[in-house]
């Protein structure tokens, strides 16, 4: 036993130590750097983005959580000096529909790795005429009208309420603005994204609902990520690639199916670009967060020390550990 401590003090820093799920067998963590020398990007693939060109000294590693299985083993990799850790959302090979994907497991797998900020990149459709095709929109609110999914890390035995006040890092977004003009990228800067259960798409009646309520975008999966990444306290940004407008389009239906591949195939290749340019920018990563996305759980916990679920709070580890110890 002795010994055993002994290698835990000496690996503490560079690794993270398996550990153990409540009421499962053992979670076997990936041996990862949870406090790497640089910061790494976490990016999140959507509908067309299952892998990252460009990147150097790649591997994929199975990482565990008490959440049960992410979508896929995570990408490690470099783009030039930055580290970057990649997660296709439904699997590489498009395996999981939005409404299965393990949101808790996919986020804390990324928090485990050691990522800080979190690019989440999603196709969509238009909500608005301005947002043809091939544009990308930097949203920074959202509309969540999925009902069918687990939204929180929390629960009984340790309950906590952050706040979606604004759920989008504007440190983040601005970035990527700024990488987007800078390779050519057509794009806008704010808006709304609604996230629809799904797996269907929009009724008509749905989309001019939605078009009334003034949203831009609709999407199936950045819900509950979003929420989740708050209560992970990562900095999180959406890149949402329009792919085609929703129904309540006049001429829609006379976009055929090869035109919209085209789209996303496109989109796809304009992301890699994207991800590419804006990783140096996010090399000098601020101490803090200015918008305080690494301490959303500040005064969020309401649970009190003694009545706390031991069970959960074990669970919660990687994720608000900060805020749980002691």
């Amino acid at each position: 036993m002795a010994a055993k401590k002994k290698v835990a003090a000496k690996t503490a820093a560079k690794t993270t130590k398996p550990k153990a799920a409540a009421g499962k067998a053992s979670v076997k963590a990936a041996a990862i750097a949870t406090r790497p020398a640089r910061t790494r990007i976490g990016v999140i693939g959507g509908s067309g983005l299952y892998a990252m060109e460009g990147l150097t000294a790649t591997k994929w590693r199975k990482v565990s959580t008490p959440w049960g299985d992410p979508s896929d083993e995570l990408l490690f990799g470099r783009l030039g000096d930055q580290e970057l850790v990649f997660l296709p959302r439904h699997g590489r090979g498009h395996r999981i529909p939005p409404s299965d994907i393990n949101y808790r497991a996919n986020i804390d797998a990324l928090k485990r790795a050691g990522c800080v900020d979190v690019i989440s990149v999603s196709a969509c459709g238009s909500l608005k005429e301005e947002h043809a095709p091939g544009k990308f929109v930097l949203v920074d609110q959202f509309i969540d009208r999925t009902f069918a999914r687990v939204k929180s890390f929390f629960g009984p035995g340790v309950v906590a309420h952050v706040s979606m006040a604004h759920p989008v890092c504007l440190r983040l977004r601005d970035k990527l603005a700024e990488a987007a003009a800078a390779v050519g990228i057509e794009h806008s800067v704010g808006g709304t994204y609604l996230v629809m259960e799904g797996p269907q798409f929009s009724s008509l009646a749905e989309s001019r609902l939605y078009r009334q309520w003034g949203c831009d975008v609709i999407g199936m999966t950045n819900m509950p990520e979003a929420k989740l990444a708050r209560e992970a306290e990562l900095c999180y940004t959406t890149v949402s690639m329009v792919t085609d407008y929703d129904c309540w389009h006049p001429d829609h239906d006379h976009v055929d199916v090869a035109s919209v591949i085209k789209v996303v195939h496109d989109n796809a290749h304009n992301a890699q670009a994207l991800i590419k340019a804006v990783a140096p920018l996010l090399a000098d990563r601020p101490e803090a967060c200015p918008q305080g996305c690494d301490h959303a759980l500040d005064n969020a916990v309401m649970t009190a020390p003694a009545v706390r679920d031991r069970k959960l709070v074990k669970k919660l580890e990687a994720v608000a550990g900060r805020v749980l110890k002691g």
